[in-house]
C-alpha cells in the first residue's frame, strides 16, 4: 500500500509535495492524477482547486494530467486507464463517502492500493479512508448534511484522522478521542501521514498529536514496557 494522507496538501509546507513525488516514484511530468470531487458547477474557478493546480505546478505536474471525476455517475473501468495517482479532495466527509460508496469507487479504490496506486487524500480525502469516518462527527469538524447512518470507511488504515489540528482545539479532540478505540492522529495543514506498506510515520513541521496510543497497540504492556513507552510520549513525570 502507498498512501499520503494530508489535511491541506503541501500549499503549507513544500516538502509534504517533494514526499509525495518520491512515493509515486515517476518523472513529475508523467505523473497521471484522478482527481476526485463532489459535483460542483465551477469546477475549474473553486479556488481550492485553483491552490491545487498551483501545487501540482510547483513540483513540475502539469495540469493537463490531472483527470477529473465528480461523483455524480457509476465509475468505469476505463476511467482509470493509465492512473497513477487517485487523489480524493476535500470537502464534507459524509457526502463524500456517500458518494464513493453509490458509485463504486469504493472498490476500485481498494483494488488500485491493493495493486501498488498512489491513493493521495486531503481532509475528507483522508477520513474516508480510515476504518469510520467518526472523526468527522467530533464538534469541530464537519455537519452530517445528509444524515448518512453508515459512518463505516474503507478501512485502509488502522487509525482514525481529525484534519485542520490547531491548539486551540485540542481539548475537543481530547475529549472526542477518549471515547473511541481507535488511536486517533490530528494533523495540521502543515503535516500529513505517509503510508508505504506497513510503514507508517508523520511527515511535517511541529509536534506530533496521537490520541489512543496505547489503548489500540498495546492491550496489556508489562510495567517497563509501558514506563518506557510514557516516557517517549512524555506522559510519565521524570
Amino acid at each position: 500500500m502507498k498512501l499520503l494522507l494530508t489535511s491541506a496538501g503541501w500549499w503549507k509546507n513544500p516538502e509534504i509535495g517533494k514526499e509525495f513525488l518520491k512515493l509515486v516514484n515517476k518523472n513529475p511530468s508523467e505523473i497521471r492524477i484522478f482527481f476526485i470531487i463532489t459535483p460542483t458547477k465551477y469546477l475549474k474557478k473553486n479556488k481550492y482547486i485553483k491552490r491545487f493546480f498551483r501545487q501540482s505546478k510547483a513540483i513540475n505536474i502539469p495540469e493537463r494530467n490531472i483527470k477529473f471525476f465528480q461523483l455524480n455517475r457509476k465509475i468505469k473501468k476505463n476511467d482509470l486507464k493509465n492512473i497513477d495517482v487517485i487523489f480524493v479532495f476535500g470537502g464534507n466527509t459524509f457526502e463524500y463517502l456517500d458518494r464513493i460508496r453509490k458509485t463504486g469507487l469504493d472498490k476500485i479504490i481498494k483494488n488500485f492500493v491493493k495493486k501498488g496506486g498512489v491513493y493521495l487524500g486531503l481532509s475528507a480525502g483522508s477520513y474516508v479512508v480510515c476504518p469510520t469516518i467518526e472523526a468527522a462527527t467530533w464538534k469541530h469538524a464537519d455537519r452530517n448534511i445528509i444524515g448518512l447512518k453508515n459512518l463505516k470507511g474503507l478501512n485502509l488504515v488502522p487509525f482514525l484522522i481529525t484534519a485542520h489540528f490547531e491548539e486551540r482545539l485540542k481539548k475537543v479532540i481530547e475529549k472526542a478521542a477518549n471515547k473511541t478505540n481507535y488511536p486517533v492522529i490530528a494533523l495540521t495543514d502543515k503535516q500529513a501521514i505517509l503510508v508505504k506498506g506497513d510503514n507508517k510515520k508523520i511527515i511535517g513541521i511541529g509536534k506530533k498529536n496521537i490520541y489512543n496510543f496505547l489503548k489500540q497497540q498495546f492491550q496489556r504492556p508489562s510495567r517497563c514496557l509501558r514506563r518506557k513507552i510514557e516516557l517517549n510520549r512524555g506522559l510519565a513525570k521524570v
